[in-house]
């Protein structure tokens, strides 16, 4: 895989992840696979369980839930293909900082300031390194607006992270029902 800087969207359960590692196969070559996951219950640490399972063995793993692209920036150097697993969890992270310190009353500038720190981030490192990279994230502005004035802000913060994302990006797909859609 020539250097290639790939997005992945859908709604869960579209089969982002299984494409994101199909492709990073098919490249060949050393894989990082970047987890933004943060393992707060017992369900969410099985889940991260069955996920690190299913990868191959020979790949690298970096958990990372803030100042990702910091992170990959240092380990990318070492591998082909960067997979950046996901940008809806990284967005989520922030999200909770900022309620651990403010509770339900979010100030909506600074939350999307550092979340387009963070993706600011990843696109510098992406541009800046030889590697490939694919990055996952979910499409959440296609449901019912959310009743909750955080869970909109969180809705809008990542849409517009996602675009960000979009036109950064060589390729992006659009995943439906584990079929990838070429929209870019």
């Amino acid at each position: 895989m020539c250097h290639r800087t790939i997005l992945l969207i859908g709604g869960a359960r579209s089969g982002k992840s299984n494409f994101a590692e199909e492709l990073a196969k098919q490249a060949g070559g050393d894989v990082l696979f970047v987890a933004t996951a943060e393992a707060g219950d017992d369900e969410m640490r099985r889940r991260i369980e069955v996920h690190k399972k299913s990868r191959p063995s020979h790949w690298h793993t970096l958990e990372a839930t803030r100042g990702v692209g910091t992170h990959i920036q240092g380990e990318s150097r070492k591998h082909s293909v960067v997979i950046l697993d996901c940008i809806t969890l990284l967005v989520t992270n922030v999200l909770c900082q900022h309620m651990a310190v403010s509770g339900e009353d979010l100030d909506e500038n600074s939350f999307e300031c550092d979340v387009r720190a963070e993706v600011n981030s990843v696109i510098e490192v992406m541009n800046k390194e030889s590697a490939s990279f694919i990055i996952v994230t979910n499409e959440v502005g296609e449901g019912i607006i959310p009743i909750g004035a955080a869970t909109r802000m969180y809705r809008d913060v990542l849409g517009r992270a996602n675009q960000m994302l979009a036109h950064a990006c060589d390729e992006v797909y659009l995943m439906v029902a584990g079929i990838p859609l070429k929209v870019k």
